[in-house]
């Protein structure tokens, strides 16, 4: 099999060096190269066609979101972001992802070389499956509609999901690239969403940012999960960086439950975990949805949802950043639907309408 082919574009002579020696240590790829700044690395990139590269988040003359920008519309290619561990690194992160970044690597702000030395197996993980991402090409802004021109026609408005909302509590897992996929999901839920409780693989210092973030995007509130918390409809919950997420039962409330406590299926939040919670406590009035990722968490968990009576969604390959995590679900009969990422919101919202009429009927 040919070697996986890495540039390196690095500010840091120190780092480069690191990376490029973790890199040509695994048998199955290789550093072909290396750039101090994103103008070296454009004509790194020219000459020698690498698989994927690894970027700096801030550099000089120009930094790493304004390169990854003009690089994602212009020549799209699997990167993966290295990013300080601080507020402002989290930030940027989170653009680079919506820029169209596979993944990234959180470097210490101190002790950068012992830092990366026990990020090596992370390092390499994620530079193989930058390496087989379905990349796509930035899409061009669009221009503003001309004065006068006519406007869209207004959608009607969507029925009420009534008690619905309080009852129903949608439950989503994702990996690599799931960031976008989960943004895309939620910014096309109603405010009267049921609560949704999420669990996207992330590292400690990056789900803050972007959960604010989110909350910026959507028609629902968008937060953090904090232990202990009621889960509210109108509401999404995100499993703290390097924390397990459940939900459990209070009396006649759901809360959520943060937890420390050993990695399951490598991951640290598991998407397992928090979907085991939802077959053991939720049973029917869960909804489940398996997004882009990597491996296989959740996947068992997801069959035990659906055997507890919920109703789950797995994204499909051709809008998969990597199809790994919805095609074991898919494999382990725990989807009634595979759909393409955009109708995954609106197919879930019309399962709910559908629901609410027949039970409306029924009274």
């Amino acid at each position: 099999m040919p070697k996986t082919r890495v540039v390196v574009v690095d500010d840091s002579a120190l780092v480069r060096s690191l990376l490029a020696e973790i890199i040509n240590r695994q048998p199955d790829m290789e550093c072909i190269g290396s750039a101090a700044d994103p103008f070296a690395a454009r004509e790194m990139i020219r000459n020698l066609n690498p698989d994927v590269i690894t970027l700096d988040v801030e550099m000089p003359r120009m930094d790493g979101i304004d390169f990854l920008s003009k690089l994602m519309r212009l020549r799209p290619m699997p990167v993966v972001m290295v990013s300080t561990l601080t507020e402002r690194g989290a930030e940027v992160t989170m653009r680079a992802l919506e820029l169209g970044a596979v993944d990234f690597v959180a470097k210490p702000k101190i002790g950068v070389a012992d830092g990366l030395k026990q990020l090596a197996e992370e390092i390499t993980d994620k530079v193989r499956i930058a390496a087989k991402a379905h990349i796509k090409r930035a899409p061009v802004a669009t221009a503003p509609a001309a004065p006068g021109a006519p406007a869209a026609a207004a959608r009607p408005a969507a029925a009420p999901l009534g008690r619905l909302s309080t009852e129903k509590i949608i439950f989503i897992g994702a990996s690599t690239g799931g960031t976008e996929a989960t943004k895309e999901v939620l910014m096309n839920l109603p405010p009267d969403s049921p609560a949704v409780v999420i669990t996207q693989h992330m590292p400690p210092g990056f789900t803050r940012s972007y959960a604010a973030r989110l909350d910026t995007l959507c028609k629902i509130r968008v937060k953090e999960a904090v232990d202990g918390e009621r889960i509210l409809p109108g509401h999404a919950y995100i499993a703290p960086g390097g924390l397990h997420l459940s939900v459990e039962r209070s009396g006649a409330n759901y809360v959520a439950r943060v937890r420390d406590g050993e990695p399951v299926n490598r991951h640290k939040p598991s998407v397992e975990v928090l979907f085991e919670s939802a077959a053991r406590v939720v049973g029917q009035n869960a909804f489940g949805i398996m997004l882009t990722g990597m491996g296989a968490d959740g996947a068992k968990a997801m069959k035990a949802m659906r055997d507890a009576g919920s109703y789950n969604y797995a994204q499909n390959e051709s809008t998969c950043v990597v199809f790994g995590m919805p095609r074991e679900a898919i494999q382990h009969g725990a989807a009634h639907e595979v759909l393409p990422l955009q109708d995954i919101a609106s197919h879930l919202m019309d399962k709910l309408r559908q629901i609410h009429g027949a039970l409306l009927h029924r009274v």
